[in-house]
């Protein structure tokens, strides 16, 4: 059995992304069009891919760990003001109570698959007890409550078997890096289907000036939602063209949707921020259906701060004023909406073994290519 791992961000091959099939999209792009342009903001992957299954399991092992991390410099734990939206609940992201409530969370963002939310967070809680034992292994009672979250990937990976190990968590934390994300089949995307397509991985940034000043809005999402007749790209029912492949009747998937920005933004701003994810993932065909967990989060890295037991009693927080909010939101919206076009474009074929019930193709470059263009010339 041969495994192919991957480890970091960048892929070994220059990916295709949206863009380069002639889809245009609204907003400023970052440098790297990516979450990793939010300074201070890394991203760590590992995904595995099997070709043949483990002895006595029915399917390959096709899976694998994303971890996103804020303020990675800090060298203690830093809290990262935060705000959560639930747009359809059949799904898990863990410590989003008190990010409700308190507004932060400490330490990584971490997907991976529905049954490896345990393991993850087991071993993320390790890892920071070891990246900062100065802080934990004091006489103070502090715990940690890590944002874990998951989508399903059972139709192409072996996910009973619950492949992903502590080993794995470590490899995407220890790899964390602010350069390109590899995109598609990649990290806890690895194996993830969208609108009945190959789905993964995806990522893009907007650029925002707001009164003189600079700011970077990224996201990063976990695409394994929808179906192919809900498909509208750009205006284009991608599911009224293309009808290959076809793999299911209802909605089975999932969508992680994760938004950063460098924006001083208040938790309950960041909420509001959060919420926008749905019109993001609207843009392109879903309505949220009954079986998927469409979860978001947004936070902001600006107004750093230490672990709050050792801040004073009383905070100073600088926030946008909300009436310059919109261009936030407008960014985050376009940013979600290319990310998981990002994710879809990058992504490779995958099933279709003699083990697999499924063969998920990823969307054809040229037929994609060709209806964009048709569109276009419409247009004009």
């Amino acid at each position: 059995m041969a495994q192919l791992e991957t480890l970091g961000l960048m892929a070994d091959e220059p990916t295709i992304r949206a863009r380069d099939l002639g889809i245009k999209f609204a907003g400023t792009p970052g440098k790297l069009n990516a979450i990793t342009d939010i300074p201070d903001v890394t991203v760590g992957l590992k995904s595995i891919i099997e070709d043949a299954p483990r002895p006595g399991r029915p399917l390959p092992v096709r899976t694998g760990v994303t971890a996103i991390m804020p303020r990675t410099s800090a060298n203690e734990p830093a809290p990262v003001w935060a705000g959560v939206h639930r747009f359809n609940g059949n799904g898990e992201m863990t410590g989003t109570h008190w990010i409700a409530d308190g507004g932060y969370f400490l330490g990584p963002i971490m997907i991976t698959n529905t049954h490896a939310v345990g393991i993850t967070h087991h071993a993320t809680i390790k890892w920071m007890l070891e990246r900062y034992p100065e802080t934990y292994n004091g006489s103070e009672h502090l715990w940690l409550m890590p944002v874990i979250a998951e989508t399903y990937d059972g139709a192409l990976n072996d996910i009973n078997g619950m492949p992903v190990t502590e080993a794995d968590v470590y490899d995407a934390l220890n790899n964390l890096s602010d350069g390109p994300v590899a995109e598609g089949n990649t990290g806890g995307g690895t194996g993830m289907i969208a609108y009945e397509f190959k789905g993964g991985t995806g990522t893009a940034s907007r650029h925002v000036n707001i009164k003189g000043k600079d700011y970077t809005v990224g996201a990063l999402v976990q695409a394994n939602h929808g179906i192919r007749d809900w498909l509208n790209i750009q205006g284009i029912p991608i599911g009224d063209h293309m009808k290959d492949n076809l793999l299911m009747a209802r909605e089975t998937g999932s969508i992680i949707v994760v938004i950063g920005t460098d924006a001083p933004l208040a938790p309950h701003q960041l909420q509001r921020l959060s919420r926008r994810g749905s019109i993001g993932i609207g843009r392109n065909g879903t309505v949220g259906g009954n079986n998927s967990g469409d979860i978001f989060l947004a936070f902001s890295t600006a107004n750093p701060m230490r672990p709050v037991h050792k801040e004073p009693s009383e905070l100073n927080l600088t926030m946008l004023n909300d009436q310059y909010c919109d261009r936030i939101y407008e960014a985050a919206v376009q940013s979600v909406e290319e990310a998981i076009l990002n994710a879809m474009v990058a992504a490779k074929d995958m099933g279709g073994t003699q083990w697999d019930k499924i063969n998920v193709k990823a969307i054809d470059h040229d037929q994609l290519r060709d209806l964009v263009r048709t569109k276009s010339e419409q247009t004009i």
